[in-house]
């Protein structure tokens, strides 16, 4: 029984009516003062539309917390109406195609192949040779059949993620052909992994960091902008029940105490991995290996040639002496049609291969990001280090080896990470240089926080003020505070990092495929279980 995620609930309409009077940036105490329900009420609210809306969590000077959202309170998946027609378009273009596809490129193969061969045959009966007896079907016609539908294994409707997806199924349930001639003209399927499938990783990271997290660790293993990593952060929180806290350094962290529950005790899961180690492979044109292309290719190059010699080249060699004689079957069935599809075919893929470099670029950009997210963290979270530009251009040349080494893009990014952290500038004689003490600050907190707050053993720390305080136990909760200060500088943080000097890839269909441990394959799939299987590490 396959199950689905849950709707969120709706949240207070007066809440939402109450935002947008207040241009969408409020505290809780101003959404209470304006609508009049419960502080408890409200807040639920509030975090409901955290999940739903686009938005994102500040904190003042005091301590106090705003939530702001965009005015007209737009969903977080809001599509526009042009997009979505655009998607529909091309959707219903495609199907048609494949269908179309379905019947040209295999029946009109075949065709022009027995015409092919009755010439052939037809000659050599003239020269004395004989032909081939009998008719029905042979062992090759078996084969053409069983090589076209695949193996029997293949799951009716699965998806061909392209070649390498295809190497780690089993040999019987390895994709059919016609499915990487659909990847040939429109590219292999892309995987789509669902909010709840993208959601598994930051759960595991919340809870093997004992329930308490910061913005900046989100980046750490998903290398978003800073505001992007902050809206996502709020989603997550009212989601996930996150409870937003203020440091006593005033960094906003987030703890989620339901997350850290669990039947078998004490919570223990292995953290996922940084951003560095997940970084994108170079998006394929087709997703097939060069021998499947190739054989694709002189499919349809036939089609094409012998539909221009067979169906066309009579009509125009007759037209030149003045004299036309069309056969509209001929003309149509073995011309027009076959040599229409065939360079329809072919450019399809030309024009998508503008699209696919653009996204290439896109994919690079982010690999370059992730790269330099690792080198940032690695000189932040312990002591605070200098990272200057041409420690960014060696850092990502020596791990990102392809033909394009310009150190334009890699200082791009390195500003940006600068400009998002606020991070020191120094100008030097081998260009700016910078160090980002506000990660290191961060890191710090939600490890004070964790301390404090000790989810794992779903305890509360220690009480650092109460109204029923004698002086004696005032002082001796000062001195408390002064430990923790003191321990504030001798945190170890190294345990949060993994070497930014290693780099893997991985794939949006491992994504799609761990519901369970993250290295096997669903028996739900049609798939077998295939082993662990490590990613690529450049060291």
């Amino acid at each position: 029984m396959s199950m689905t995620a849950p709707t969120p609930p709706e949240p207070d309409t007066t809440v939402v009516a109450a935002l947008r009077r207040l241009n969408g940036r409020a505290t809780l105490g101003d959404v209470v003062s304006e609508t009049g329900i419960p502080r408890d009420q409200a807040e639920t609210s509030l975090k409901q539309l955290m999940e739903t809306c686009r938005g994102h969590l500040e904190v003042s000077d005091a301590g106090e917390l705003l939530y702001h959202f965009d005015p007209r309170l737009i969903a977080r998946d809001h599509e526009g109406t042009a997009a979505r027609v655009g998607k529909a378009a091309w959707a219903a273009f495609k199907a048609a195609f494949k269908v179309w596809t379905a019947v040209m490129l295999v029946v009109y193969f075949v065709v022009f192949v027995v015409l092919i061969v009755v010439a052939m045959t037809a000659n050599r009966g003239r020269d004395g040779y004989g032909g081939r007896r009998g008719g029905g079907i042979g062992l090759g016609d078996v084969f053409l059949i069983r090589w076209l539908l695949g193996g029997r294994a293949w799951r009716r409707g699965g998806h061909y993620y392209g070649s390498r997806h295809a190497k780690r199924l089993p040999k019987e349930a390895q994709p059919p052909f016609y499915k990487k001639v659909f990847a040939f003209i429109f590219g292999p399927e892309e995987p789509r992994p669902s909010r709840r499938q993208k959601d598994r990783s930051t759960i595991q990271l919340i809870r093997a960091r004992n329930g308490v997290v910061t913005t900046a660790e989100l980046v750490e293993h998903t290398a978003l902008p800073l505001p992007e990593a902050e809206e996502e952060m709020a989603r997550l929180t009212g989601a996930y029940g996150g409870d937003p806290r203020v440091s006593d350094k005033g960094e906003v962290v987030y703890a989620f105490p339901d997350l850290m529950k669990s039947a078998s005790g004490k919570v223990r899961i292995r953290e996922p991995k940084p951003a560095w180690l997940r970084l994108e492979h170079p998006k394929n044109l087709t997703g097939n290996t060069g021998t499947f292309n190739a054989v694709i290719t002189g499919m349809n190059s036939l089609n094409l040639v012998a539909g221009s010699v067979i169906g066309l080249a009579p009509v125009l060699a007759s037209a030149r002496v003045g004299f036309v004689m069309v056969d509209p079957l001929i003309f149509y069935g073995l011309g027009v049609v076959p040599v229409v599809f065939s360079s329809l075919f072919f450019a399809i893929p030309l024009l998508r291969a503008w699209g696919v470099m653009r996204e290439n670029g896109a994919r690079r950009r982010r690999n370059i990001r992730r790269l330099l997210v690792g080198l940032v963290y690695g000189r932040s979270v312990g002591a605070v280090k200098w990272v200057s530009v041409g420690d960014a251009i060696r850092h990502v040349g020596r791990r990102l080896r392809d033909s394009d080494n310009q150190p334009g893009p890699i200082v791009k990014e390195l500003e940006a990470l600068a400009s998002e952290f606020g991070a020191d500038t120094e100008a030097g004689d081998g260009g700016f240089r910078y160090r980002f003490q506000s990660i290191h600050t961060t890191f710090v907190e939600s490890e004070l926080m964790r301390r404090e707050l000790k989810l794992q053993d779903q305890k509360l720390g220690e009480i650092v003020y109460a109204t029923s305080d004698t002086a004696e136990q005032a002082a001796q909760r000062d001195m408390a505070a002064f430990d923790r200060e003191l321990a504030r500088a001798q945190i170890n943080l190294s345990r949060y990092l993994p070497s930014p000097n290693r780099v893997g890839y991985e794939e949006d269909f491992e994504v799609v495929e761990a519901e369970g441990d993250p290295g096997r394959v669903s028996l739900d799939r049609g798939l077998e279980p295939t082993g662990r299987r490590r990613p690529r590490v450049r060291r």
